[in-house]
């Protein structure tokens, strides 16, 4: 249980750390490394993000699953640490993101950067948060009808 969250933690510091350093530095390298991590990231989170749906689908069967229970944690499904943890990192995901994007928007009068792949990189926490609560959330059960 605790792996997915020090994952999800993890992933995140590597994504600010790399991204900011890309969106300072600015160099082939730095850029490279960047868009690297981001995009590592994101393949991992459409991973989770399939094997937590996949899973959450199979437990659908005897227990009442929303959306917003499964990826943002929303409703009882974590307890509130967990579940300050993981959104936590989904948003600094998102702002990390969105602000190393913003930042460089155009570096030889053209538009665009490298920089953007970061806006991608949310999908590894949404992907984490829907396993996490696919396979340890606590969720009511079906009523017979």
């Amino acid at each position: 249980m605790i792996h997915l969250v020090r994952t999800n933690v993890i992933g995140t510091g590597l994504f600010v750390v790399s991204a900011s350093a890309a969106a300072v530095v600015f160099t082939p390298v730095f850029r490279t490394l960047g868009v690297a991590v981001a995009v590592v990231l994101f393949v991992v989170g459409v991973a989770a993000f399939i094997w937590g749906y996949f899973t959450a689908v199979q437990r659908s069967r005897y227990d009442n699953i929303s959306i917003a229970a499964l990826f943002f944690l929303l409703g009882g499904v974590a307890n509130r640490r967990v579940r300050t943890i993981m959104n936590g990192c989904l948003v600094v995901q998102g702002s990390c993101g969105l602000v190393t994007a913003l930042a460089r928007t155009s570096t030889d009068g053209r538009s665009g950067s490298t920089l953007a792949f970061g806006v991608l990189v949310p999908l590894f926490g949404m992907g984490l948060n829907g396993l996490w609560s696919s396979r340890y959330g606590t969720f009511s059960p079906l009523e017979n009808t």
